[in-house]
């Protein structure tokens, strides 16, 4: 069973959260926080796989509250494992986006998202994956481009080449990464073609299953190449890597 703990200080948004993921067999919520504070003593109690966490809330915010669960000093499961933070939150919040990606959450889904995608997400993230809603997506890679830029500089956009790695043109990847000040990262990152190309479509918000079908791979040789980026470029999960090359722009 994978267990959840909601964290909203509206008890109708709670309660629909509940009724949905409690429809679901292998999800059972076992507890409800009004504001971060709450949160923090239920995570250690509870010990929950996935934290649904609303930003915005009296006593203590979902940031700070994911900063103090998933922080050095949190307590996590009895074998020590963290939860997976996932920050559902109205269009509109993308300040608190980089905040919330610093303090280690593991994905955001606006709460205007269908239940599938909820019930999808807690899924995802309760396996060890990351997710970007595709509004989210497009609000965290405005941010990147532009005055919302970590540190509050600006950042150029990124630009991705359509030339495969030997450099000729027409190739159906569209990931090969060619902006100079990119390419220097990527470099002393010690990227492969291949990753490099991996990394490209990431940063455009593609799946796996796309990635393999732009690049003529299997999804298993996809999801090798993600693994050894992600390592190579020190981030914890895809959505890092999104961040990682748009801020590196």
């Amino acid at each position: 069973m994978i267990r959840v703990l909601l964290v909203d200080d509206q008890s109708l948004v709670r309660s629909g959260f509940r009724v949905i993921l409690d429809s679901e067999p292998d999800i059972e919520v076992v507890g409800e926080a009004t504001n971060g504070s709450e949160a923090v003593a239920l995570a250690a109690e509870l010990s929950p796989d996935v934290i649904c966490m609303d930003v915005e809330m009296p006593v203590m915010n979902g940031i700070e509250a994911s900063r103090q669960i998933l922080g050095a000093g949190g307590s996590g499961g009895p074998d020590g494992s963290k939860p997976a933070v996932l920050v559902l939150t109205t269009f509109g919040h993308e300040e608190y986006l980089f905040d919330a990606l610093a303090a280690g959450v593991s994905g955001f889904l606006l709460k205007t998202s269908r239940a599938e995608q909820l019930i999808d997400g807690v899924r995802l993230l309760a396996s060890g994956g990351s997710l970007l809603s595709p509004e989210v997506t497009g609000a965290v890679l405005s941010r990147v481009r532009g005055s919302g830029a970590p540190g509050g500089g600006s950042a150029a956009p990124t630009t991705y080449s359509a030339q495969n790695a030997s450099g000729s043109a027409g190739s159906n990847a569209g990931g090969t990464v060619s902006n100079s000040a990119l390419n220097v990262a990527v470099e002393a990152a010690g990227l492969t073609e291949r990753e490099r190309e991996v990394l490209g479509l990431l940063a455009h918000g593609h799946t796996n299953a796309e990635i393999a079908g732009s690049l003529f791979l299997g999804e298993a040789t996809v999801k090798t190449h993600v693994s050894n980026l992600l390592q190579k470029l020190g981030v914890r999960d895809r959505l890092q890597a999104v961040v990682w090359a748009h801020t590196r722009s």
